[in-house]
């Protein structure tokens, strides 16, 4: 009656490597969907002056993305060649969409034959034609002057040229999630000096004017701990205490940490049992709220409250010299 029975399992409809390509396709069609609408939205939005909702355009999209699968219909973003020929042809108002629409519906219904014999080559031209006043290859210069992004951008344009848009996209994701994780967890630590008399303490390797405390070493991991750095990180502090000499108090500025990783506390509470053996105090400064809640959580013995309170550097150093330093 209903031309066969149900498959009772996902298998039955398609086979496991289907899947598996199904869902690799499909976040990579999420992501190309997001990065080109967000580039469109925002470029045209600053070029005429408007305001962006990225909330409100993510619920238009999903809406119309769900309307589109239930009828079969193509994913829904807001691409940049449709919306270069639209302010290419003057529209004004939210209703050239519209019109729009009813255009290619008629065209569709009227010419769809003709439509059907239309050569790529043709297709391609038009759409170039589209956006070609809207191309600047000068934008690209930024980033090779910035020397920051400029390695995943040639690794972008070399994998989608190689693999194709939906691969090369993926591949240039997995390359900037690399380039970040390793930048990361690098144990990049500043040592902090008083400048003058006053309560700024600054990185000693950039600024020589500034001096450092008598028998306080005063570290700044540069990025957040988490599970790829903690430990190298307090190794580097440690290494840097023992060459220090002599050394009554050692003050870590977590001001570059918003939370901490089970692998961070561990690293930390192992840390203070290090300095405590050499008979060290340690002292946290610039510590969040969201991590001295975590730290409170935590109930660690070697990390008590007083370990944790003072606000600033400057407060820390204060308390280290007064004697209140807790490790």
């Amino acid at each position: 009656m209903f031309g066969g029975p149900v498959p009772a399992r996902l298998h039955e409809l398609l086979p496991r490597a289907d899947w598996l390509r199904l869902g690799e396709l499909s976040v990579a069609m999420v992501l190309i969907l997001y990065a080109e609408s967000y580039g469109s939205i925002r470029s045209f939005a600053l070029r005429h002056g408007d305001s962006t909702s990225p909330d409100r355009d993510l619920l238009a999209f999903g809406v119309a993305n769900l309307a589109s699968g239930l009828f079969h219909g193509m994913p829904v973003g807001a691409g940049y060649s449709g919306t270069s020929a639209n302010e290419a042809a003057g529209a004004q108002s939210r209703f050239a969409a519209w019109y729009g629409a009813a255009v290619v519906l008629a065209l569709l219904v009227l010419f769809l034959p003709w439509i059907e014999r239309t050569p790529e080559p043709v297709l391609a031209a038009i759409v170039i034609h589209a956006v070609g006043h809207t191309i600047d290859f000068g934008v690209f210069a930024q980033y090779f002057r910035w020397r920051r992004d400029r390695i995943v951008v040639v690794a972008a344009a070399l994998a989608v040229l190689v693999f194709g848009v939906l691969d090369g996209l993926l591949a240039a994701i997995a390359v900037s999630l690399f380039i970040m994780l390793r930048e990361l967890s690098e144990p990049q630590v500043c040592w902090l000096g008083r400048l003058g008399n006053g309560h700024d303490y600054i990185d000693l390797g950039r600024h020589p004017e500034a001096k450092a405390m008598p028998g306080i070493l005063i570290a700044r991991p540069d990025s957040p701990l988490f599970f790829a750095n903690a430990e190298r990180i307090f190794a580097a502090i440690v290494a840097k205490a023992a060459a220090t000499n002599p050394l009554q108090v050692v003050i870590v500025s977590l001001e570059e940490s918003p939370d901490l990783d089970g692998t961070s506390l561990e690293a930390l509470r192992d840390f203070a049992r290090t300095l405590k053996k050499q008979g060290t105090d340690f002292l946290l400064a610039r510590v969040k709220d969201h991590v001295q809640d975590v730290l409170r959580q935590a109930k660690l013995p070697e990390l008590p409250e007083t370990c944790f309170a003072a606000w600033s550097v400057d407060d820390a150093v204060t308390m280290a010299t007064s004697g209140d330093a807790t490790g």
